[in-house]
């Protein structure tokens, strides 16, 4: 090859090199081109989604609000028909009430009354509403009693006002000047209850006083207990108990609850004894005899005594007790046993008399009576 071809193939590969690169950087710059106008569309596209967003937020927050507001509104309806007749009540008889303080008073001060005949009463009233809101079970007479009390104050001075003029303008400003407050506390002090409210409201009250007098009652037969001190401090009797005659209590069985084990042996032993005294002071049931059946110490036995019967002293009528009745028939004990057994027959186990006779507050022997009985089949009733 000479070297005029060497030299042509040269140039042609120079040419062919200079497209080539033309070639790339026309391709660079077209692939920069769509990045930048895609880089642009994503940026154009994030701004309407943010705006977008803001807009939902924006609509949100106003629907919120709007909610908010026509909830409120509906909750409120009472306050937003009453208050506004409290206003126009003030607005008539503050500034006729200041006028007539000036005149009274015959200074600027007199301007100062209907903050007595006005907002007293209005703050009584605000009181009622504000401590019923916090504490409904609190007792709300005493402001109840403010509210009326300064009620009739603005009434009477507002007529003494009026009458001067004439006798229907005084009944006309009387009237003017509680009808606000008259207003608010039918409505919004004491709010209406239903009747399933008021009869659990009757309901709760007599639960209350009942309770009541029985802890009066617990209070005035309990036992005192003094220390060496000299300190003092009340003992009760635990049980269930029903409030009889004149203030007193009596032990109780509740059908279908078992019968409760007594701890306090010396308190049964007075019971015993006191139904024992009482049934042979009526003469329905003798006393207590000895049996000599070998048995257990609880279900019977004679027990020996040191004294002999002639120097044993004889037992004093007892005084106030829990849990005293009086003798009952051997009848009235069946249908008791029975209406026991009845209710609860896991409560008592009529095998034994020690469970009948503290169930049926009765004597060991009556009890062992009625055990034998069940025992037999009841063929003796």
């Amino acid at each position: 090859m000479s070297w005029q071809e060497e030299r042509r193939a040269n140039k042609r590969a120079e040419a062919m090199i200079r497209r080539e690169d033309a070639a790339a950087a026309a391709q660079v710059r077209i692939a920069e081109r769509q990045a930048a106008a895609q880089i642009q569309r994503a940026d154009e596209q994030a701004r309407r989604e943010a705006k977008a967003e803001a807009v939902a937020a924006r609509r949100a927050r106003r629907a919120a609000v709007w909610r908010g507001l026509r909830s409120w509104l509906g909750e409120h309806v009472v306050e937003l028909l009453i208050y506004p007749i409290a206003l126009l009540s003030f607005a008539l008889a503050a500034p006729s009430m200041a006028a007539y303080g000036v005149a009274v008073y015959g200074s600027a001060l007199g301007v100062l009354l209907p903050g007595i005949t006005e907002l007293g009463m209005w703050a009584f009233a605000m009181a009622v509403v504000i401590v019923r809101r916090r504490d409904p079970a609190r007792s709300v007479w005493g402001l109840v009693a403010g509210v009326l009390v300064f009620a009739a104050v603005a009434f009477g001075i507002n007529f003494s006002h009026g009458l001067r003029t004439a006798w229907d303008i005084g009944v006309t400003m009387g009237v003017a000047s509680i009808a606000g407050v008259v207003a608010h506390q039918l409505t919004l002090a004491a709010p209406p209850r239903s009747r399933q409210e008021r009869q659990e409201a009757r309901i709760e009250r007599a639960a209350a006083r009942k309770i009541a007098r029985i802890r009066k009652a617990a209070v005035q037969q309990a036992v005192a207990e003094i220390d060496q001190t000299g300190s003092a401090r009340l003992i009760y009797a635990p049980g269930r108990y029903v409030l009889a005659g004149r203030g007193r209590l009596e032990s109780a069985i509740v059908p279908g609850l078992p019968v409760a084990e007594s701890a306090d042996w010396d308190r049964e032993l007075a019971d015993l004894l006191a139904q024992q005294n009482a049934a042979t002071t009526f003469g329905s049931v003798p006393g207590i005899e000895p049996d000599t059946t070998p048995r257990d110490s609880i279900e019977g036995g004679s027990i020996a005594t040191l004294d002999r019967p002639d120097d044993q002293q004889k037992s004093s009528r007892r005084g106030p007790k829990i849990g005293g009745r009086p003798a009952r028939s051997i009848e009235q004990l069946r249908a008791e046993l029975d209406k026991a057994l009845r209710a609860d027959p896991g409560s008592i186990d009529p095998t034994k008399a020690e469970q009948i006779r503290k169930a049926l507050r009765c004597s060991p022997k009556t009890a062992r009576r009625l055990r034998d009985e069940y025992r037999k089949g009841g063929e003796s009733r």
